[in-house]
């Protein structure tokens, strides 16, 4: 079984289609009544108090828990009042009445972040007055306000005791071949490493898609990593391009606030409805917290050495030749080096994009705000070509093996396929639970 209990709205037949997005709707003839702008600002303003500048400075890896608890919350209230016309994630809201989209979107923001954040709550509440201000006052917005207090504290109730504020430190590991140590220049202690026993939002546990061991120092596979990594990876004196140094620093950024930034950018090209809006962000939310959560589990059971370490030790093989100045380009994380985090993020969101829109071939943009980058805005005409940069662009950065960052991008996809499961049309009278089917 499932380890949430989940309860699932029976529907009529019949099919909606929205913003080229085909799902049963219980009432066809009830126009949506949410607007996809308001998922959109509270995802902005969820963004900016979890990790944007003069934020909670939260790691991704937790960070996006709390993003997927804003996203849960609003889903399922949207979900409710749209009619059920996908799986509720959590729980089944009381609809007492007409009632606004919009309005449930912003108590459903506004509960799960004052609770989340509450030295904050000065600008949370003046976000949410703002929202209110743009639906008519009445039944309409008083009912909307009711589903959206309701689903927010169902879903903090639901990950009350989920593990993300244990704060339990590590017992780090004797230095030696493949080991992970602190890294320079800042030495820092290991990030956040109780990550590994968070409780996932579509996963069984955190291990489920656990990867084999990383690769031996007397393979060819290290050994053919170990060195595309020192010669393109390095800060200076390597082969990479000036176009791979680009690619190396692009990827740089704050990854939650960058891929955020692009699924903003994504749906209103797309021109998404409001409930459409809403299980957008609460897949991409719920895979990509379970990609970093299942990540931390693997590195922190097999705590494998950065390149940094290994090339200034000399990749503890006799055939490698080492450097003991060496430094990457791009400061290299405060976590153990397999499987590559990034790869996990990107290979879960680009997977669950693919899966949302039913194909791999949609255009769009990302941009970067790290620092030294030529080209701040890339642009794609696919997803996978996303992922596939984001492999490259941590060699180039000189943080991970190639390897390692293949291996976290399959296991996102893999996770993404449990996010697209959870989500998906709610099935006319059949409630059961995803792991029996």
């Amino acid at each position: 079984m499932n380890w949430r209990n989940r309860v699932i709205a029976t529907l009529a037949g019949g099919w909606l289609f929205s913003s080229g997005l085909a799902y049963p709707a219980e009432v066809q003839s009830t126009p949506p009544n949410t607007s996809g702008a308001s998922v959109l600002d509270w995802n902005a303003h969820a963004a900016q108090l979890i990790v944007g500048p003069g934020g909670a400075a939260k790691a991704p890896a937790l960070g996006l828990v709390d993003l997927a608890i804003v996203h849960t919350a609003i889903y399922d209230a949207v979900n409710a009042i749209e009619g059920f016309p996908f799986r509720t994630y959590a729980v089944t809201a009381n609809v007492p009445g007409p009632a606004s989209g919009d309005a449930a979107v912003a108590a459903a923001g506004r509960g799960t972040l004052v609770a989340l954040y509450p030295d904050r709550s000065a600008d949370i509440e003046a976000w949410y007055a703002a929202s209110l201000a743009a639906v008519p006052d009445g039944e309409e917005e008083t009912n909307g306000v009711a589903v959206g207090e309701q689903t927010a504290a169902a879903i903090l109730a639901l990950r009350a005791s989920d593990g993300r504020n244990a704060g339990t430190p590590i017992v780090e590991p004797t230095p030696g071949p493949g080991v992970w140590e602190r890294t320079p220049p800042a030495l820092a202690a290991p990030l956040a490493p109780w990550v590994r026993f968070v409780t996932p939002w579509n996963l069984k546990l955190p291990s489920q898609f656990r990867p084999q061991p990383p690769p031996t120092h007397s393979s060819r596979k290290y050994r053919k990593d170990y060195e595309e990594t020192r010669d393109f990876g390095g800060a200076s004196g390597g082969l990479a391009t000036e176009e791979q140094q680009n690619i190396g620093r692009f990827w740089g950024d704050q990854p939650m606030l960058q891929w955020n930034r692009a699924w903003r950018g994504i749906a209103l090209a797309r021109g998404l409805s409001g409930m459409d809006t809403a299980r957008f962000f609460a897949m991409l939310s719920t895979a990509t917290s379970d990609s970093l959560i299942a990540c931390w589990d693997a590195k922190y059971e097999y705590l494998f050495w950065r390149p940094v370490t290994a090339i200034r030790a000399g990749g503890g093989d006799p055939r490698l030749t080492g450097d003991p100045s060496w430094s990457s380009l791009v400061t290299t994380p405060n976590h153990p080096e397999y499987p590559g985090a990034h790869g996990c993020l990107s290979g879960a969101a680009t997977s669950t994009l693919e899966s949302f829109f039913g194909t791999d071939w949609v255009r769009f943009t990302i941009d970067s705000n790290a620092a030294g980058v030529a080209t701040p805005v890339r642009s794609y005409s696919k997803f996978s070509q996303a992922i596939e940069e984001v492999i490259d662009a941590r060699v180039f950065g000189g943080m991970h093996y190639r390897s390692s960052s293949e291996t976290g991008a399959r296991m996102g996809r893999q996770v993404a396929k449990r996010a697209a499961k959870a989500f998906r049309p709610a099935p006319a009278g059949d409630d059961r639970d995803d792991d029996q089917e």
